[in-house]
């Protein structure tokens, strides 16, 4: 079985009193499908690095990390072939940019980045894994005085 390493972030800002978490909408999916930013671990990167990557390339946002949250696991196929995916996620912090304004070329990956409401990701995020790692942050920065 092949293996595939990732790393994502749940890339977060506080604004009006409350925590907001950068979502993107992945191209081809339907309205209202919202997913944390995540792509594989290029060669001579770090998971961490990858994490504040991906958040960059599709929110637009710089970060910085503020913890690890875990690890996902799971098996997809792919063209036939099964293969064991492990994605670690990062806290992060927004520091610059403005969401949305990604860079060149990755309208062909994210159709849309927005920021939600953290307290609402466990019924936004489409998949299991991103909902627990959203949770996670959200049980870290309860006890943020910021």
């Amino acid at each position: 079985m092949r293996r595939e390493f990732s790393a994502g972030v749940v890339l977060v800002r506080r604004m009006r009193g409350r925590w907001w978490f950068a979502a993107v909408r992945p191209q081809g999916k339907r309205q209202g499908t919202w997913a944390l930013p995540k792509g594989l671990i290029d060669q001579g990167e770090t998971p961490a690095e990858t994490a504040l990557r991906e958040g960059f390339e599709e929110t637009g946002v710089h970060a910085r990390i503020a913890a690890k949250l875990g690890d996902v696991r799971y098996v997809y196929t792919w063209d036939g072939e099964r293969v064991f995916k492990v994605v670690s996620f990062f806290l992060a912090r927004a520091r610059a940019g403005r969401i949305g304004a990604l860079p060149p070329g990755m309208e062909i990956e994210v159709a849309e980045a927005r920021w939600l409401g953290l307290a609402e990701a466990p019924g936004l995020l489409a998949y299991k894994g991103e909902r627990e790692m959203a949770v996670k942050a959200a049980e870290i920065l309860a006890g943020d005085p910021l």
